[in-house]
């Protein structure tokens, strides 16, 4: 009878490899079981140890790959600068961050997981940029001050010297650069646009003030003749006097004199001892007339405000000594500061106002009647002093005053709101929106400034549309894309100038590809549908 096990022949149950499953329900006897033991307990450890060595093969191969594929995604990635042109002109798609990944259909960046932006370049066959390009000097990127005649190594540095080209203008930009932005992604960044106007620019300054006295109408009263003062008729600073009003009396032992001789000269009779003691009285600040006085009256030489009191009642004069200052209010100055760069609007004769918060709804007219020479290197303004009319004494010295000059008007010139202008300290641009969602960025010359208007001198024209809000992230995206055309550029010409490509890229903003931006944009999309 066979083996239920192993289906061996009927055979002495002493063969038998598995004597426990024999069909006959009797027991082997002892001598049996001690037979077959030892060859049975050696196959079955010969079994279990292939076992294991196959589950720690199976464990270690497990292993290495897992290791390989860590070791593979830990690895750091090399960046390399690949030129992004498509030989048949044809529209694929690439990485902002990552530009050596091209691929035909949108996704997401197998590097960093980022959207890909789509890029579109001309054919080859349209390329305009030439090959060659004319190598200025070469330089060791780590010292770029120092220039060098020919390639090489660098002194300074075990690395290659670098080439810059008379094309290169650092960050200027292409002009056939566009940028796309999805409308609604403007609208929700609150993108705002503004026509680009001719128009008439006024050369309009205006500046701050203080109103002063006119120096050339201030006047010194002096004492001719050693002596005191008796009398003093004028008290404090700020008394208005009027022209012949005696201000004091002073009592001098040599004026006293002088009136003697001449009264003697006169009894005498003598006509040229009375012309020579007139002529002393006279020099001596005195009028010949009235007889002997003992007390000398000083007069007011022209009306107006005592500035200064230098003596007092009983105080000791000498000869050339000044005893007041008086001042004519009739008209004043304001002296202003004028920006260096509106410095050239004015000029001596030009129309100019003056208003005061003192005197609310009055406007003072007057003229520029002078224009320093000099330009204060701390504050780097020009002084500029106005005349004006004070003939009622409004205008009082050491108030404030906004005043405004007139330098004329600049016609038919192109005008931009002047947040519409991203200054980079480089270079001047505005980017201007050529259809919905499509922006250039255009450099432009610009020229004066006032009243948030700036003139463009050169690179725009009337009728265009300009971006006034939200420019900051065109630009961005804009000098992206140069940079794009500059690697490009660069590759070309290492690999000896075939294929260059006239690139004119059109992408998306680099920001829809940020999770959080397309979030925004999403919402912005759910409250429009609303």
């Amino acid at each position: 009878m066979p083996c239920a096990r192993c289906s061996m022949a009927a055979a002495p149950r002493s063969n038998c490899r598995w004597p426990a499953l024999n069909s006959s329900t009797t027991r082997p006897s002892a001598s049996s079981n001690s037979t077959i033991s030892a060859p049975t307990t050696a196959s079955r450890r010969i079994r279990m140890n292939k076992k294991i060595l196959a589950v720690a093969a199976l464990v270690v191969v497990t292993g290495a790959a897992g290791g390989w594929w860590y070791a593979q995604s830990m690895a750091p990635h090399r960046h390399q600068l690949t030129r992004m042109t498509d030989e048949t002109g044809k529209v694929y798609y690439t990485c902002p961050m990552h530009p050596q990944v091209k691929q035909g259909e949108p996704g997401n960046c197998p590097i960093c997981g980022m959207k890909l932006v789509k890029r579109e370049e001309k054919a080859a066959g349209a390329s305009t940029q030439k090959a060659e390009r004319e190598v200025l000097y070469w330089y060791d990127p780590m010292k770029p001050d120092q220039h060098f005649d020919k390639p090489g190594k660098s002194p300074f540095m075990d690395m290659q010297l670098v080439p810059k080209y008379a094309s290169d203008t650092g960050m200027a930009m292409n002009p056939s650069t566009l940028v796309e932005i999805d409308p609604r992604m403007a609208q929700n960044l609150g993108m705002r646009t503004a026509p680009v106007t001719t128009g008439t620019f006024w050369q309009r300054v205006d500046a701050v003030g203080s109103v002063m006295v006119d120096e050339r109408r201030i006047v010194s009263v002096e004492a001719r003749a050693a002596g005191w003062v008796e009398r003093l008729e004028v008290r404090s600073v700020g008394d208005t006097v009027t022209r012949g009003q005696v201000l004091a009396g002073i009592y001098s032992p040599e004026l006293l004199a002088a009136q003697e001789e001449l009264a003697l000269a006169e009894k005498l009779g003598d006509k040229s001892m009375v012309d020579a003691a007139r002529t002393r009285l006279r020099l001596l600040g005195v009028n010949g007339t009235g007889g002997v006085r003992q007390r000398v009256a000083i007069t007011a030489p022209q009306a107006g405000v005592v500035t200064e009191l230098m003596v007092r009642e009983g105080a000791q004069v000498t000869p050339g000594m000044p005893l007041m200052k008086l001042a004519d209010l009739s008209k004043v100055w304001v002296q202003v500061e004028v920006p260096e760069v509106q410095a050239a609007w004015v000029a001596v004769g030009k129309p100019a106002e003056a208003r005061l918060k003192g005197l609310p709804g009055r406007t003072f007219e007057g003229t520029v009647d002078y224009v320093y020479p000099s330009l204060d290197t701390q504050t780097r303004t020009l002084r500029a002093r106005l005349v004006f009319d004070n003939a009622d004494g409004a205008l009082k010295p050491g108030m404030y005053a906004q005043a405004t000059l007139f330098g004329g008007a600049q016609a038919d010139v192109t005008l931009v709101p002047s947040e519409a202008v991203i200054r980079t300290g480089t270079r001047n641009v505005v980017l201007v929106a050529e259809d919905v969602g499509r922006y250039r960025p255009v450099e432009v010359v610009l020229g004066p400034e006032r009243n948030n208007e700036i003139v463009v001198m050169e690179g725009l024209q009337s009728g265009q549309q300009v971006v006034v809000s939200g420019q900051f992230l065109i630009d961005s995206e804009a000098s992206l894309l140069g940079a794009y055309q500059r690697m490009g550029a660069d590759t070309g010409m290492k690999d000896g100038g075939s294929g260059m490509q006239s690139m004119e890229p059109v992408g998306k903003s680099g920001m829809d590809a940020m999770p959080a931006m397309r979030d925004q944009n999403g919402m912005g999309g759910m409250e429009q549908s609303k």
